[in-house]
């Protein structure tokens, strides 16, 4: 399987290069004019150096392509992020390591109703309004921060199949980790809930992207689990 190597920096990535793969310079969260041409034709891996909201804009690509579930993703961040921490991927020489050689895993994709999807964070703060999680309200009011994530410890999505009657039409009851910070007394409390959606109204409010801002104010928001898992590079 042939792998596809992008750096999304002006950094210098000549020790990557090896015998591994051929490296392409693109921009900063590339969009589809720079990314598509260079997507194997058939299964193989694409690997991202850059920040999270550049391996993001990669996997939109891959979405809108349909090739979610025929590419393994690998990661070369350049510093620690949210998608770091939250998938425990290595930065420096190891994060390379494992980028190109280390063996996919499904991970919940988690897209918006704005077109868009999340890595590692979709936030807003702060946030006055109502959200659910699933039919379970974690919000009524104010609070410091709403974030989603995808939940690194969500059972995978189970495999396809040709049979309708057998097939499994809403396999997700998890995927997302949803937190909202108030503020205490004392310190900052938060409180987790586990779903597969999340519904959001609220005053107008900046959503953040795996750290991009929405390029407008917006006073709801839904994130859900991808009917099809991303083939993740980790640990």
């Amino acid at each position: 399987m042939s792998t596809t190597a992008l750096s999304c920096t002006n950094g210098d990535y000549s020790t990557f290069t090896g015998d591994h793969a051929e490296w392409f310079r693109v921009s900063p969260s590339p969009g589809k004019a720079e990314v598509d041409p260079l997507l194997p034709d058939g299964p193989g891996r694409v690997v991202v150096q850059g920040t999270d909201a550049d391996l993001a804009a990669v996997v939109l690509r891959l979405l809108r392509r349909n090739r979610v579930g025929d590419l393994a993703v690998g990661y070369v961040p350049v510093a620690e992020s949210p998608a770091t921490r939250l998938w425990g991927l290595p930065v420096g020489p190891e994060a390379v390591r494992l980028a190109f050689e280390g063996a996919p895993r499904p991970a919940p994709l988690v897209r918006d109703d704005g077109g868009g999807l999340i890595v590692a964070s979709g936030r807003v703060e702060p946030i006055t309004g109502q959200v659910y999680c699933d039919d379970r309200r974690v919000l009524h009011g104010p609070a410091r921060s709403l974030e989603v994530a995808p939940d690194p410890d969500a059972a995978p999505l189970a495999e396809p199949t040709a049979d309708p009657l057998s097939a499994n039409l809403d396999p997700a009851s998890d995927g997302l980790l949803v937190t909202v910070a108030r503020r205490g007394l004392l310190r900052t409390r938060r409180e987790v809930a586990r779903g597969r959606a999340v519904q959001a109204g609220f005053r107008e409010a900046t959503v953040l992207r795996d750290g991009v801002p929405h390029p407008r104010p917006v006073g709801k928001w839904a994130w859900y689990r991808h009917t099809e898992d991303l083939l993740l590079v980790r640990p």
